[in-house]
């Protein structure tokens, strides 16, 4: 920790440790594990965001598989070159929308390098287990495609029916290499692809998408635990979203499951407590037609309403969602509009990394006199307001992801299944304490990770048995005990 703190430059410290766990992987995660507050903004969002960017250039040695488009009918054999034979946890990317910085192509490799570094510092699952996987299909990316050290294929993306052949090879591959029970994590794939990939193979296979459920999951637990704070049911809010891509559809959904889950009401009832805004405004249903399919559920009956500001001032939301992937857009104007009629507005500017937040944490509290509850996807430090010192809350997908993996693996699941998230969400948000709602906090604090994620494990898993889905025959007594004791711990043998 000492040399990995003499860097100054936080890329700097990301190679550092991308060093490390080459040379030693036990020393890394145990590292990681001891300082996951410091070092988790060093191997994830938002430093990671600039290695994709920087990847060619500080490209050592291969960390993951990489499938090219070349490959064609050999994805097979291609798998087969891995070293490791069994396999829990995949995390694949195409490159093509990472983080809030675009088509990065073969370079977005360090997402699922970094996610999967996560799955078992946080979740636990042994690293041997885990297989980050790019596809490469090529990049739009001008930039990268004149740059004489990107590492991919030098052409324009495959899409259509030549790219859908190629994933279709690569699902089955994986499903006959390594068997029906490993977990396939779709990351970062444009949303056109994502929502697709989704639902064409949530039914063969065990599949997660981290952007739509995993963020989806974190929130819903953040906005549970808020209730605390701002009172009221689920039932009783006006939810109010910027952004309507995987990330803010998919939040929105299983916010309306849960409300759909506490109310009996159905589905498409509870959806119309929930509005998003995306860069054409507000969506309504004299847009309908020429709305992306995963939108139109989302399209009420409303007069069309063309910014955010005036959204706020119509529709009078008591919770502000941000995912719209653009900086600075909870303006001024729309904070103090949200604090005029609501006591404690609940503030969530989700967008990552930092620089494309919607908003700061020192604005949320400033610009609402310090009654905001706030929370955001990259970190912000404390702030202090009139005497009152805020701790600007997480949503990082970190608390999910990892414990959710973990509970599919204990179980055996071999679906995932909608009630799992909101199974997810409910143990995260119960995980919050007195304490952490004093400071104003609506998640607890990373430093228990391993504790949390052995929670929601468990509570995923005793969903998936109840569900029928589960194959690790019989259920263990007691589930908290099965995936603490399943968990990967970096500790050296001792050898006589």
């Amino acid at each position: 920790m000492n040399s990995i703190r003499q860097y100054e430059v936080p890329l700097q410290k990301y190679v550092a440790m991308m060093e490390l766990e080459e040379r030693n992987e036990r020393l890394f995660y145990k590292l990681l594990i001891d300082n996951v507050e410091e070092l988790l903004p060093v191997v994830y969002t938002p430093t990671v965001g600039e290695a994709c960017q920087k990847y060619g250039s500080i490209f050592r040695r291969p960390q993951g598989l990489y499938i090219s488009l070349k490959e064609k009918g050999k994805i097979l054999e291609v798998l087969k070159n891995w070293p490791e034979r069994s396999i829990q946890v995949i995390v694949v990317t195409d490159g093509e929308r990472i983080l809030g910085l675009g088509d990065l192509g073969c370079q977005g490799m360090g997402i699922p390098v970094g996610k999967l570094a996560l799955y078992t510092a946080l979740g636990g699952i042994r690293p041997s287990a885990c297989l980050p996987i790019t596809v490469d299909v090529g990049t739009n990316n001008e930039q990268l495609l004149k740059d004489e050290f990107y590492i991919g294929l030098r052409q324009r993306r495959a899409t259509g029916q030549e790219y859908a052949e190629l994933l279709d090879e690569f699902m089955s591959a994986v499903k006959q290499n390594y068997g029906e029970k490993v977990l396939i994590q779709f990351e970062d794939f444009a949303n056109h692809n994502a929502f697709e990939l989704l639902a064409k193979y949530g039914t063969t296979h065990l599949v997660f998408n981290d952007d739509i459920q995993g963020t989806a999951s974190v929130v819903l637990a953040g906005v549970v635990a808020a209730l605390k704070l701002i009172g009221g049911t689920l039932a009783e809010h006006r939810f109010l979203f910027l952004g309507a891509g995987e990330a803010g559809t998919g939040i929105a959904e299983l916010i309306a499951l849960e409300i759909s889950k506490q109310t009996k009401a159905p589905v498409e009832e509870t959806r119309k407590k929930i509005c998003l805004v995306d860069s054409k405004g507000l969506i309504v249903s004299s847009r309908k037609d020429s709305l992306q399919h995963f939108k139109k559920p989302w399209a009420h009956e409303h007069e069309p309403v063309n910014n955010l500001l005036d959204a706020v001032k119509v529709i009078k939301p008591t919770i502000l969602i941000g995912s719209s992937g653009v900086g600075r857009t909870f303006t001024k104007e729309v904070i103090e509009a949200m604090a005029s009629f609501n006591e404690k507005p609940l503030i969530l500017a989700l967008s990552n990394p930092t620089s494309q937040s919607e908003c700061t944490a020192e604005e949320a509290y400033t610009w609402s006199k310090g009654r905001a509850i706030f929370a955001s996807g990259s970190p912000f430090d404390p702030f202090e307001y009139n005497g009152k010192v805020f701790v600007p809350g997480q949503a990082n997908n970190a608390y999910i992801f990892p414990g959710f993996g973990l509970g599919l693996v204990i179980s055996g699941a071999i679906r995932v299944h909608d009630d799992m998230l909101l199974a997810a969400s409910e143990a995260l948000a119960k995980q919050v304490t007195e304490e952490n709602f004093e400071k104003g906090l609506i998640y607890p604090p990373f430093s228990n990770i391993r504790k949390i994620s052995a929670n929601i494990a468990a509570n995923v898993a005793a969903k998936a048995y109840e569900l029928g889905v589960a194959t690790r025959l019989p259920r263990p007594q007691n589930l908290v005990k099965c995936a603490e004791s399943c968990m990967y711990t970096p500790v050296y043998r001792n050898y006589r």
